[in-house]
């Protein structure tokens, strides 16, 4: 059984490019995918946020139309039900000590991109992994918390690394469109990132050693087989 620290941002709002507030948090399926996927398989899931805030689920995301109707929306919403004293009690990101763990997953919405793409906390965790080989899994809007990490020279540590994120196609045609503040896939790849990505809403996994990313949320169940299958 492998333990698997489950990263999930904390923030609830993104300013938008026009200074609005825009309600957000982390997205159903991707949480409830792979963490179901990896519990399911015996493993030991433990969920992290900055300051140890319950996470907020983007309500967007519970809606029958997102989630692909309403028996998988009904569904979503009762196994967030489910593992909530996992959810309102979560770790504190700053004091998680990553030897304990042997994987970091990083479910998306659009929540890392207010907090977890500048969160240091985050940053050495990460960097302390990749280092140690250990499985590094962000998917959908979580690469985005990989801008957090910078290596001893201040560079990006995920510099020349293969990877996918959502895609601006996604973002601009489906996600919240000209008014997104920021455009992840510009952001990683202005960093030097080396970015794969497939026909927009088809799942797509990249793999590159110990990082293992996913482009979207339909990636989420393939994300957390291939960290099953990293983990052997």
């Amino acid at each position: 059984m492998a333990n698997i620290l489950m990263v999930v941002s904390a923030a609830d709002s993104l300013t938008m490019k026009d200074g609005s507030e825009h309600p957000t948090g982390y997205w159903a399926e991707e949480l409830v995918v792979s963490h179901q996927t990896l519990t399911e398989a015996g493993n030991s899931v433990h969920i992290a946020t900055p300051g140890g805030r319950k996470p907020t689920v983007d309500q967007v995301s519970l809606a029958a139309e997102s989630a692909g109707g309403e028996e998988r929306a009904q569904g979503f919403r009762d196994y967030i039900a489910k593992i909530d004293g996992e959810l309102a009690h979560p770790l504190v990101l700053a004091d998680v000590d990553i030897a304990a763990y042997d994987a970091v997953v990083m479910p998306g919405g659009h929540g890392p991109m207010a907090d977890l793409y500048k969160d240091a906390d985050l940053g050495r965790l990460l960097v302390a992994a990749d280092r140690s080989g250990k499985i590094i899994a962000p998917f959908c809007h979580g690469p985005a918390g990989l801008l957090s990490a910078t290596d001893d020279d201040g560079g990006f540590a995920f510099k020349g690394r293969r990877l996918t994120v959502f895609t601006n196609e996604e973002e601009l045609g489906g996600g919240t469109g000209e008014n997104t503040p920021w455009l992840v896939e510009d952001a990683l790849k202005a960093k030097g990132a080396v970015v794969e990505n497939a026909a927009a809403w088809t799942s797509n996994v990249v793999r590159d050693g110990n990082l293992i990313t996913g482009q979207n949320p339909q990636s989420s169940e393939d994300v957390a087989k291939e960290v099953l299958k990293a983990l052997g």
